[in-house]
């Protein structure tokens, strides 16, 4: 149905008709945003995830990610980005509430970490699906360093209701829009995604700079300068977090993921998770009894494909991410290029909802031809250039089959978002879409009004390096986060979701019948599922 080829005027004018346009009020949108717990002086908490918080491995909206210190918050499905905010805000002022002295870290990039054994990796308890998340962390500290797991983003997922794809879909010529056509569709939405993922970097990159620790001993190619304050930055770089130093993972360039159809998709991630890794061969052997990893090939599991943006389906207990993609299609899909926005206590703020609703719909609705190998690279060149060089003037990224500068090809998608935002203002009878374009539309004629360069600039009017900085921020942050009023949640809700977690987590423990390596055996003949 994608390849249905009409131009964007045309597929606009169908969204605009009364009957699609009302379906996009089902939109929903939940949000996952991690951070470190810090000690006051800044350094990074050595703690254990504190009882009062709940279980980590059971909890629905406090985890932790890869280390014992990186706390991850996840709101559920909002059709109400203001709802979204609003959970995830009491989160925040629950979890600060009983952290003691220890404070959030409001920025991606590492607090000062002395060194990558002072990264405690997650624990999650004795059951057999604990440990087993515990040894897959250890897998991605051997085989890519604890430093690089220590950074932490913003995941944004995204769905559109199934009535906006019967109508939408119908359209467009299909008789229904059955399972497979809503997750090609997806598939589309995620291609057009990728081809214009530069820009999410340029508007919320907000890591220009970090702390000297996190480079400490390594080989960069990158040209950095450095503040008379000790923080290594570079001068036009949106986002360090994105960029080879960051969340990225070279030895996964090679494998093909394919983006253009489900079952593709899904054939070539099952293929790099059966593909021998000859550099990962070497933690295969245990190591003072323990095992070093979960496999030795490229993928140990699903989970650690790096990726901006991902397919997704509600898992059942126990079940792989593919599985569910294959049986009951895509459901939502999770952007991952959000660096943490350090303007905001709680790392994203309402205009970012607005906007990434309309360039998700726009990317939704505008043609997606299939990407082949080429047009990948081209996309992940573009990406490259913008996370370190973003602010450039006159930087130039690659269109179809000529070069373009950011700039003007910026214009170009602005002017479409802009179309796309008068009809979800129509339907929401709100000018907030409308209002959020223009106001991230002004970033690209001012590239100053960027996160990154207020980052930079701050930077330097404070005299602070990014470790100060950061730190002032957090406490101002806690502070307000106290007086916050509980808004969605009531905290007596909160406490009791902490107590049946840890219930949760012991009935788990207590249900365990083999042993760990049996258990691990039964995972790789494919007799249990991984844990996410």
């Amino acid at each position: 149905m994608q390849h249905n080829n009409q131009p964007f005027s045309e597929r606009l004018r169908l969204l605009a008709r009364p009957d699609i346009a009302a379906t996009l009020k089902g939109i929903k949108q939940g949000i996952e945003r991690e951070t470190l717990r810090i000690n006051p002086d800044g350094s990074l908490a050595q703690t254990p995830h504190p009882k009062a918080l709940g279980s980590a491995m059971c909890h629905e909206f406090i985890t932790t990610d890869f280390s014992e210190a990186l706390l991850e918050f996840i709101t559920e499905p909002h059709e109400d980005p203001r709802k979204a905010l609003a959970q995830l805000r009491d989160i925040h002022k629950f979890v600060l509430e009983r952290i003691g002295e220890e404070r959030l870290w409001p920025m991606s990039m590492p607090c000062y970490i002395e060194s990558e054994e002072h990264i405690p990796i997650a624990q999650y308890g004795s059951s057999n699906i604990g440990k087993m998340k515990t040894l897959y962390r250890t897998g991605l500290k051997n085989r890519y360093g604890s430093m690089m797991q220590a950074i932490a983003g913003v995941h944004f997922n995204f769905s559109l209701p199934e009535s906006f794809w019967q109508a939408w879909l119908t359209a467009l010529g299909a008789p229904q829009a059955t399972k497979d056509e809503i997750s090609a569709a997806y598939f589309a939405l995620i291609r057009n995604y990728r081809r214009l993922c530069w820009l999410i970097p340029y508007l919320y990159g907000a890591s220009p700079a970090l702390c000297g620790s996190f480079i400490r001993g390594k080989q960069s190619s990158l040209p950095f300068q450095k503040s008379p304050q000790g923080s290594y930055y570079l001068p036009y770089a949106t986002s360090l977090r994105m960029s080879d130093l960051g969340y990225t993972n070279k030895a996964q360039s090679g494998l093909n993921i394919c983006y253009n159809e489900l079952d593709k998709y899904v054939a070539s991630l099952r293929q790099a998770i059966h593909t021998p890794s000859a550099e990962f061969a070497r933690f295969a052997d245990k190591k003072d009894g323990k095992h070093q990893q979960l496999n030795a090939n490229v993928l140990q599991i699903e989970n650690e494909l790096y990726s901006p943006i991902r397919p997704k389906q509600i898992t059942k207990r126990l079940e792989k991410p593919s599985d569910a993609l294959e049986d009951r299609g895509v459901r939502y899909i999770e952007v991952r290029a959000l660096d943490l926005n350090p303007f905001s206590e709680v790392g994203i703020c309402l205009n970012q909802f607005y906007f990434l609703n309309v360039f998700l719909v726009y990317c939704a609705i505008s043609h997606s031809d299939a990407l082949d190998p080429g047009g990948f690279s081209q996309t992940e060149a573009n990406l490259r250039a913008v996370v370190t060089e973003g602010r450039k003037p006159g930087l130039m990224l690659e269109r179809n089959t000529g070069s373009v500068s950011l700039r003007e090809w910026a214009d170009d998608i602005f002017k479409d978002l802009l179309e796309v935002a008068k009809v979800m203002d129509a339907v929401y009878q709100e000018n907030l879409y409308s209002e959020a374009v223009q106001t991230e539309w002004e970033k690209v004629r001012d590239p100053s009004l960027t996160p990154s360069a207020r980052m930079l600039d701050n930077l330097m009017q404070c005299g602070m390096g990014t470790g100060d900085y950061a730190l002032a921020m957090a406490e101002q942050y806690r502070q307000h986060l106290m007086l916050h009023q509980y808004e969605y949640h009531s905290e007596a809700e909160l406490e009791l979701l902490a107590k049946t977690s840890l219930q949760a987590q012991e009935s788990e423990e207590k249900g365990d019948t083999q042993s760990f390596d049996d258990f691990l055996s039964a995972y790789f003949e494919k007799k249990v599922a991984q844990p996410a």
